[in-house]
């Protein structure tokens, strides 16, 4: 069976801390697929086209790795795409207490799928998408925290 991996989340913008993590975790799974949540009521930076477009140029060099972008539950997501394996990236312990409580939460609703954390590298540990958004509203420049692929993008 294809060890398909869903990693989801808003990447408004993606950061390095997400690459390091989308490619350290692509040699443990057949497949990644990098879900971009639809939330109505959550307001974003960035349109959605332009995260889509990001990620797609960040890993065009890798087979394995897809984007694409969801409505509704991230478990019944994995169940459509029939990925058995949920990646999430920890950066701090309130990440792995926030990240428990859905995972264990996920499980009673899907017991099939499992949630896999991947630690950040140290470099990455202060990195978030919240921190490069103030970056770039200020006015400053945002170019070591995101992948190089979309620097000149982003900013």
């Amino acid at each position: 069976m294809k060890k398909i991996a869903v990693f989801p989340g808003s990447f408004d913008p993606i950061t390095r801390g997400h690459e390091s993590i989308i490619l350290r975790a692509a040699t443990l799974f057949d497949e990644i697929i990098i879900a971009i949540g639809k939330n109505a009521e959550k307001k974003h930076f960035f349109p959605l086209e332009d995260r889509m477009r990001w990620i797609e140029k960040v890993f065009e060099e890798y087979p394995n790795i897809t984007v694409t972008n969801y409505k509704g539950l991230t478990v019944d997501f994995c169940q459509k795409v029939n990925a058995r394996f949920i990646l999430r990236g920890l950066r701090t312990s309130a990440d792995f207490e926030f990240e428990r409580s859905i995972s264990q939460i996920n499980k009673k609703i899907i017991p099939e799928i499992e949630t896999i954390f991947l630690l950040t590298t140290p470099e990455y540990t202060a990195l978030n998408s919240s921190i490069v958004r103030d970056i770039i509203f200020h006015g400053g420049d945002p170019g070591q925290f995101v992948p190089e692929a979309v620097r000149d993008d982003i900013r």
